[in-house]
């Protein structure tokens, strides 16, 4: 039975929903500022390539 009550606690938790929300408002607008300066989007795609290592290497370390 507390397994049962725990599960649904984590299901209803949605403290990390906000931050999820921001991260991809963010990355949208990234890619609209790509789109309309051809200037930009070389930069944004250097800055993307190295959250994706770092995410990549965060996942292989732990």
């Amino acid at each position: 039975m507390k397994n049962l009550i725990w599960k649904l606690r984590i299901l209803k938790d949605t403290r990390g929903q906000d931050l999820i929300e921001y991260a991809l408002m963010a990355g949208f607008v990234a890619v609209a500022a790509g789109a309309i300066m051809p200037g930009v989007a070389s930069s944004i795609s250097t800055i993307f390539s190295k959250i994706a290592s770092v995410m990549s290497n965060a996942s292989t370390q732990s």
